[in-house]
């Protein structure tokens, strides 16, 4: 699509809600277009995210008695309190009816979407959510699938259906969209701490800077 809608339908804490589809420790293992550690801490990030701005979480996973695995164990930590939808074969979420009334029950109509796989469970989730009126983002470094021309093809698919392809570090740089509103030093902690490590290094080297300068002049860092 050539048709940009930002800024005027940018994300907002006040309509978006996080979707997250099948990160499940089986499937994780699967993983061979990026690196899986990446993976698991920018979804890790996201739900962070969610959690700081209060957005609504709704996470499905499917067969997680079998092979595909349980849930990540540190997203049921930082979201206990999140819906999770167990579909028993359902392929694309919003063919689970308890799935999309889960989604529609947020009251929001922009969905931040990541999973595995991406060709599959985040594209047919994203297309559905398309075609039902959603506003639609997919973090593509939240998901992942079998290899990167997969990832590639299922980018190209979501893009060409009016999908937005995003990242965990915009999705939430959006999100907070300036850095003095509030959140602005928790967000660099979950960048440092989880999405990108370097910006830990950067503080690290920047705080300790910007002491002496606090004690002679009070006034420097305020």
């Amino acid at each position: 699509m050539s048709e940009n809608p930002y800024p005027a339908a940018r994300l907002t804490r006040d309509l978006a809600a996080l979707v997250l589809v099948d990160h499940q420790v089986g499937l994780l293992l699967g993983v061979h277009d990026h690196d899986q550690e990446q993976l698991r801490r920018n979804v890790i990030a996201l739900a962070r995210v969610a959690q700081a701005y209060q957005l609504p979480v709704v996470i499905t996973t499917s067969a997680d008695d079998g092979p595909n695995g349980v849930l990540l164990p540190e997203l049921a930590q930082v979201l206990p309190d999140a819906s999770v939808i167990r579909r028993p074969g359902e392929i694309d979420a919003f063919d689970n009816e308890q799935f999309a009334a889960a989604v529609q029950a947020t009251g929001r109509d922009q969905l931040i979407i990541a999973g595995i796989s991406t060709d599959v469970c985040v594209t047919f989730a994203a297309l559905s959510a398309v075609a039902a009126g959603y506003q639609t983002h997919a973090v593509l470094d939240a998901s992942g699938t079998w290899n990167a021309l997969a990832s590639h093809a299922a980018a190209a698919r979501m893009q060409g259906a009016g999908v937005v392809l995003n990242s965990t570090v915009a999705v939430a740089a959006e999100l907070q969209r300036d850095w003095r509103h509030a959140g602005g030093q928790e967000l660099a902690g979950l960048y440092a701490q989880h999405a990108i490590p370097f910006y830990g290094s950067l503080i690290s080297y920047v705080v300790p800077a910007a002491e002496p300068a606090c004690r002679a002049d009070p006034s420097a860092g305020v």
